[in-house]
């Protein structure tokens, strides 16, 4: 999850990334500001996620890199045994307090999506939204995602893609910082051909629909305060640059703000593509 790595949707294979210094930087990135400010604005996707998936009350559901919960709580709701995991103890501390306001019965775990604590094929149904993309090394933490899954369970994700609006901003604040040499950007999760890469020969069936997810805030300024105080990848981008470039960020961002609003007037309505996956455990 490093505040640059969604940069471009290129895989470099021409250096050999320390995946290990690159995960501790992205802990570190989830870990600043509160995720969960932003994330509660995403429960709507959760919602069709577990829609998607058809889930059953009674079914064992794990939730992998599950931020503030959104997809945790849609299962919840459903009547779903739940287990919720991220390995930013503070985001499963805001989902603890979401679940206790709602009543919902969910168990929190801290756990590494590359390599979950849970014996194979324990979950009727495993899912992450905007998580487990942001893992160091994505093929070990698909391998993770299929291992823990029954077979004939189903496997459910949200991820960005790389033209939507949230991919953009990503390859916006790449151009100022750089991603680091050969890390397979995140956003490959959100192209229909690295899924079937990854998880082709596990699947009996893979399925995978484009969806929107709208920002809806007050101004380009006002998303512009939000995300920097509160979400971590633009809040260190900000960080690490000097009062100049930072305003050449600014300026690069809101512009694609810009580019991609449909409100009409002075308020944000800002369409963000996401790949919409499930997945059938062969």
């Amino acid at each position: 999850m490093s505040m640059t790595s969604l940069a471009t949707s290129d895989v470099r294979d021409t250096a050999q990334p320390d995946l290990a210094a690159l995960k501790t930087r992205q802990q570190g990135t989830w870990s600043s500001g509160d995720y969960a400010v932003v994330g509660t604005t995403l429960q709507i996707v959760g919602e069709q996620l577990c829609e998607s998936l058809d889930v059953r009350a009674g079914q064992k559901v794990l939730d992998v890199a599950a931020g503030n919960g959104n997809a945790s709580m849609a299962a919840a709701r459903r009547w779903c045994d739940v287990v919720s995991t991220d390995y930013v103890p503070a985001l499963l501390g805001r989902a603890r307090e979401r679940a206790a306001a709602e009543r919902l019965k969910i168990e929190f775990q801290e756990a590494d999506a590359e390599a979950l604590p849970f014996p194979d094929a324990g979950f009727d149904v495993v899912m992450s939204t905007f998580g487990v993309m942001f893992t160091a090394d994505q093929d070990k933490a698909a391998s993770e995602l299929i291992r823990v899954c029954k077979h004939g369970g189903k496997i459910g994700m949200a991820n960005w893609t790389p033209d939507g609006f949230i991919g953009q901003i990503f390859k916006t604040i790449g151009k100022h910082l750089p991603p680091p040499a050969g890390v397979k950007s995140p956003a490959l999760w959100g192209t229909k051909a690295r899924i079937e890469e990854m998880f082709g020969a596990q699947a009996s069936s893979i399925k995978a629909e484009p969806r929107h997810f709208v920002f809806r805030y007050r101004s380009p300024e006002h998303w512009l305060q939000v995300f920097k105080t509160y979400y971590g990848p633009l809040l260190k981008a900000f960080a690490a640059l000097e009062p100049a470039a930072q305003a050449a960020l600014t300026s690069d961002i809101t512009a694609q703000i810009e580019r991609f609003n449909r409100s009409g007037d002075s308020a944000v309505v800002v369409p963000s593509e996401y790949l919409e996956i499930v997945i059938t455990r062969r």
